[in-house]
């Protein structure tokens, strides 16, 4: 980590040791031309192959995407969905949005019991999935973007999945800690926990059903999987054990095309995602609650900085609980939500020696009306980043939603499925399996997509690309991005150094706030003393940045865990 010159020596001195409580265990890696960085080392070397190989930086991303379904089933997936941010160099973008989605005989209140309380069926079973995206996701990357054939793309994650890969540590933890779930469903029990005699670190991991899949897929590309004999199997598990997906579902499912949300943030131009994303909302209006208030000037993880952001965290959570969801189903006020009187309005509501209790905020659009206030109107997911030698820069976030989706694997196709119908607001008001709150807007409806959490956003500088970041960590991404967005951009840390640094996070209710293990002892005390609720909480986000420094690619991944930054 290196500070200007031109800052104050008590920030550079604070922001080194605030590294040196976090025990920062590594450098960036560097790299001169293109780069790649993956929650999983086989997947990152897959990108970094196809980058050398001549495949541009979306190229990689669909090898990687399908490289993770297997080496990396936790959140890897082809049964789940998410969202791809592409920049060329050229300046063009444009965001993929191959979200979940809820299928045609889905109902509002499908998951409450006859007393109107929700039910775990959003989590757990056949039920508590939605149509899947991830397939037509990637193929629709490729066709527009790609410029390797198809099956070669597909390619290295069919041979990882017929001929076997060696077990990490990791992955052996995973099966180990999702072994309940797991095992309630045979197929899943079978393929992960080995009929009970579980993995060790170091065996080979062979998919052959997963295998067959991907070779249908690799031959007849996403129709097959919408259209074709996986999807006609998939379909007729589902009608079997009471789930809701049919081949009407599947081959009416299509990637939603949207404009990137964009702003700017000092002299940096942020792009990130829209809904059905409230993350890219959230970063946007964050960022323009902190400008202007100072509160970098103690340095990152000082108690100005925490008080500051988790101020902004708790006005935008109130936001995203009434106001955000599918747009082609609910008119999302962005436009309101970013205004700079609106911001600069709940910016002023924040009182810079106290936090204001969560009783006294909530969606904000009235309450600033009412106060005279103008605006114009018109757990488990995984993230990548590629940028490629001629500029081109892809962000991805795709989730199964909980770890191992719902634990079902789908007979004899090797892919597990998503529980991702619990990011709808099973029940207005009352909050999912991340805590979080939602209404009406993000109510169960046919076709509709849930709100997400989810993240991806790429930042330049001078027109040129600065820096690409995202996360998995269910509500818990947005403040992720936003933290190492801002260690970057106002603490000039490296990518290394800010996806180190212990993070925190608040989301209006509970009116707590959650500080990642490891945080500095005495900004905790003072936070206590300021009057904040805290608990500790064992991570806030897995976020991963490549961020371009003079000319060279500086990749982080955090050092407590086993991703990979690939690069050359």
């Amino acid at each position: 980590m290196s500070c200007r010159q031109s800052r104050p020596l008590a920030v550079c001195l604070l922001t080194l040791l605030t590294l040196t409580a976090a025990a920062r265990a590594k450098d960036p890696v560097r790299a001169a031309h293109a780069m790649v960085v993956a929650q999983e080392p086989l997947a990152a070397d897959v990108g970094r192959r196809v980058l050398l190989d001549g495949g541009n930086a979306v190229d990689a991303a669909v090898a990687i995407g399908l490289a993770l379904a297997v080496t990396h089933p936790s959140a890897g997936n082809l049964g789940g969905g998410g969202f791809m941010l592409v920049r060329l160099a050229n300046g063009k973008t444009t965001f993929l949005d191959f979200r979940e989605a809820a299928p045609e005989k889905a109902t509002r209140d499908m998951y409450l019991d006859a007393e109107g309380n929700p039910t775990k069926d959003s989590i757990f079973g056949w039920r508590s999935s939605g149509t899947p995206g991830s397939v037509a996701g990637f193929e629709f990357a490729h066709k527009k973007f790609g410029s390797k054939p198809w099956a070669e793309l597909v390619a290295p994650a069919l041979q990882l999945a017929r001929n076997g890969f060696s077990v990490s540590q990791t992955l052996a933890d995973s099966f180990h800690s999702s072994e309940k779930m797991l095992t309630a469903d045979p197929e899943s029990k079978r393929i992960f926990l080995r009929d009970g005699t579980q993995y060790k670190a170091g065996e080979t991991f062979k998919q052959p059903e997963l295998a067959d899949t991907l070779a249908r897929i690799a031959k007849g590309g996403a129709k097959e999987f919408y259209e074709g004999e996986t999807a006609k199997r998939l379909a007729a598990a589902m009608a079997a054990h009471g789930g809701l997906v049919s081949t009407r579902d599947l081959a009416a499912y299509k990637v939603v095309e949207r404009a990137p949300l964009e702003g700017n943030y000092k002299q940096f131009h942020i792009i990130t995602a829209p809904p059905p994303s409230a993350g890219g909302v959230g970063v946007l209006q964050m960022l323009g609650i902190l400008d202007g208030t100072n509160f970098e000037s103690d340095g990152p993880n000082s108690v100005k900085a925490v008080h500051y952001e988790a101020e902004a965290m708790r006005r935008f959570y109130a936001d995203r609980s009434e106001y955000l969801a599918d747009p082609q189903f609910y008119n999302v006020p962005v436009k309101s939500l970013l205004a700079a009187d609106y911001v600069a309005w709940r910016r002023r509501t924040i009182d810079p020696n106290h936090p204001t209790p969560s009783e006294y905020i909530g969606p904000g659009l009235q309450r600033a009306q009412a106060a005279h206030v103008s605006w114009f109107e018109s757990s488990e997911t995984t993230h990548y980043n590629v940028v490629d030698a001629k500029g081109n820069a892809v962000a991805v976030t795709y989730t199964l939603n909980n770890s191992f989706g719902n634990g079902i694997t789908a007979p004899g196709l090797g892919f597990l499925l998503n529980d991702e119908m619990d990011d709808f607001a099973a029940k207005p008001g009352v909050p999912n399996m991340f805590g979080v709150t939602g209404g009406d807007a993000n109510a169960i409806e046919p076709g509709k997509r849930p709100l997400s959490s989810m993240t991806p956003t790429i930042i330049t500088k001078d027109g040129k690309f600065f820096m690409a970041v995202g996360a998995p960590g269910g509500s818990r991404i947005t403040t992720g991005v936003l933290q190492v967005i801002v260690d970057v951009l106002d603490f000039h840390m490296n990518p290394q150094d800010a996806v180190d640094l212990p993070r925190f996070h608040h989301q209006w209710k509970p009116d707590t706030l959650y500080l990642q293990n490891g945080f500095p002892a005495d900004t905790e005390a003072a936070l206590a003393r300021m009057g904040y609720p805290i608990k500790p909480i064992s991570g806030v986000a897995r976020v991963e940045a490549i961020v371009m420094n003079n000319g060279v690619l500086e990749g982080g991944t955090e050092s407590r865990l086993d991703g990979k930054v690939s690069g050359y």
